[in-house]
């Protein structure tokens, strides 16, 4: 009756209602902190703004934090569950394009070409921006290397799993030689990745 959109929503919708109803009704229901995550998804979705690959990561992310808090409430009559598993697809997809470009490219040379020269000058005096630059930078290292976890799991379980003969499984033959060949390419990449942060 006091909604502040009536339904049905678009995201931007929905998200303005998130924002709108947030301390009387949602911030009850889910830690009052992720406020920054509705503001964030609504910023870089709903404004008309081009999203790169590493701020599509973070989004990824960030929905699935907001939607594994709402799941302490209720499961929606399944609804969330099954967006919470095509949101993490999504994630795991972008992830693999990711570490492959990673592997394809110098590891060595873009981290080197991305880390500023700061031995002659002093941290006080760079400009406000550069910091910036810079938290976003390590938000962008971070999603990499949290990328490579989540899939090398993936990949992992899916292979042990198939070895077991104790484990009943429906994996069939094919996946498991696409885990098999994923996980080679992603040993490329976390040892690129590895020279890269020891330079």
């Amino acid at each position: 009756q006091i909604l502040y959109l009536k339904p049905p929503w678009t995201l931007a919708n929905l998200l303005k209602c998130y924002k709108k109803h947030w301390m009387a009704v949602f911030g009850y229901v889910v830690p009052r902190s992720l406020l920054s995550t509705i503001e964030c998804l609504y910023k870089h979705l709903c404004t008309g703004k081009t999203v790169d690959s590493s701020t599509a990561g973070i989004l990824l992310q960030e929905s699935k934090k907001l939607l594994h808090a709402f799941s302490s409430r209720s499961d929606y009559n399944g609804v969330l569950p099954q967006a919470y598993a095509e949101v993490n697809k999504l994630h795991q997809m972008l992830t693999e394009v990711n570490i492959m470009v990673l592997s394809e490219n110098s590891v060595c040379e873009k981290m080197e070409a991305m880390t500023p020269n700061l031995q002659n000058c002093e941290e006080k005096k760079l400009h406000p921006s550069f910091h910036v630059a810079q938290e976003n930078r390590h938000q962008e290292i971070w999603s990499v290397l949290e990328g490579v976890w989540n899939t090398i799991n993936l990949y992992s379980a899916e292979i042990f799993q198939k070895l077991d003969p104790s484990a009943v499984t429906a994996t069939t033959k094919s996946s498991f030689e696409e885990a098999f060949l994923a996980l080679q390419k992603l040993l490329a990449a976390v040892n690129g990745i590895r020279e890269g942060i020891s330079r």
